[in-house]
């Protein structure tokens, strides 16, 4: 029988679940205080079950805005709560940067600080962890998860849908520190419940069970490749090769300020716009695919999750040399 067939409460299957939690704690460092949830929904389900588990509705919380998901994150927690302040909005700049450490204006007394440390259509990443004063911050990761190191204790939820770096879409890892859990509102659904699903080791109901599976495997990869410190030097000279052809062509270039680009997106305009399905067609044509950037900024955008070989941007980079010899 494959694992889609096995029960979800067979020592076979658990056996799958606990390795998959016990090699993720082990790549992230994750502290004894936290629980590690397998959840279904994605991450878009976390935008809802997060203020239904850690507030009332008349609690204040912060948010930063910093691309669609953040602004996303930001209109359902609105649904929910009165009072959502929005401590820094980079819609100013386009999304092309990340607000300064210094320049958040907290709420003090707010019940959390939600943020998104990489915006995928956008391609902006912070460089830093956010200053709380205590409060317990939020981060969806689901972009950046697995990429590279992550002092978790400096959070009090970290959130991640897996179609990015874990596996198949539909699954979401939740870590989350035991202090937080037990507070949910009267009326929430009891799959949405952290300390239900905690209590029954993320099997309240029937899990994503290939997804968990897969994920576990994936676990198993990254700790063959080095752990998060291989995967973060890889994903690094990824990202800075690419950028680096963007910013010496003439050609190509990228609207991030450098300070916060992303390592995982990379968005990228032609001089020439008029030039932009030549370049989608041509590509793909060589075997290049999913380039084409978000409808939203247009051009084009490169995901290097941590599943792409430096031989992928290599191929990518003398594509574009190529065509900028012929086109530029």
């Amino acid at each position: 029988m494959s694992v889609m067939e096995v029960s979800h409460r067979s020592k076979a299957f658990i056996g799958v679940a606990q390795d998959a939690e016990s090699l993720l704690r082990e790549l992230l460092g994750v502290p004894a205080q936290y629980k590690v949830l397998f959840l279904q929904g994605g991450a878009t389900a976390q935008f809802a079950a997060i203020p239904m588990n850690l507030t009332s509705a008349d609690a204040t919380l912060d948010y930063l805005n910093t691309g669609a998901w953040s602004k996303k994150a930001i209109g359902e927690a609105k649904r929910l709560v009165s009072k959502v302040n929005v401590a820094a909005d980079e819609a100013v700049s386009s999304y092309t940067t990340v607000p300064a450490p210094g320049s958040l204006k907290l709420t003090p007394g707010a019940a959390y600080l939600h943020y998104t440390p990489n915006e995928t259509i956008g391609g902006v990443e912070f460089p830093y962890v956010p200053e709380t004063g205590g409060v317990p911050l939020i981060a969806d990761m689901s972009s950046t998860f697995l990429s590279r190191p992550v002092d978790v204790s400096k959070f009090g939820l970290i959130y991640a849908g897996a179609q990015k770096n874990i596996g198949p879409s539909g699954l979401c890892v939740v870590i989350v520190r035991e202090d937080l859990l037990g507070k949910v509102r009267p009326g929430t659904p009891s799959v949405l419940d952290f300390k239900a699903m905690a209590d029954e080791g993320s099997m309240l109901n029937t899990p994503p069970t290939f997804g968990w599976y897969f994920a576990g495997l994936v676990f198993k990869w990254l700790k063959a490749q080095g752990g998060l410190t291989g995967m973060a030097e890889r994903n690094r000279a990824k990202a800075e090769k690419l950028y680096r052809a963007i910013d010496e062509s003439g050609f190509y270039s990228n609207p991030v300020a450098k300070h916060c680009r992303s390592w995982m997106n990379v968005p990228f305009t032609l001089a020439k716009p008029e030039l932009d399905k030549t370049f989608l067609s041509e590509a793909n044509a060589a075997g290049l695919t999913n380039l084409e950037g978000h409808r939203s900024v247009g051009g084009m955008r490169a995901s290097i999750y941590n599943a792409m070989p430096v031989a992928g941007v290599d191929a990518l980079i003398a594509f574009m040399k190529e065509f900028q010899r012929r086109n530029g």
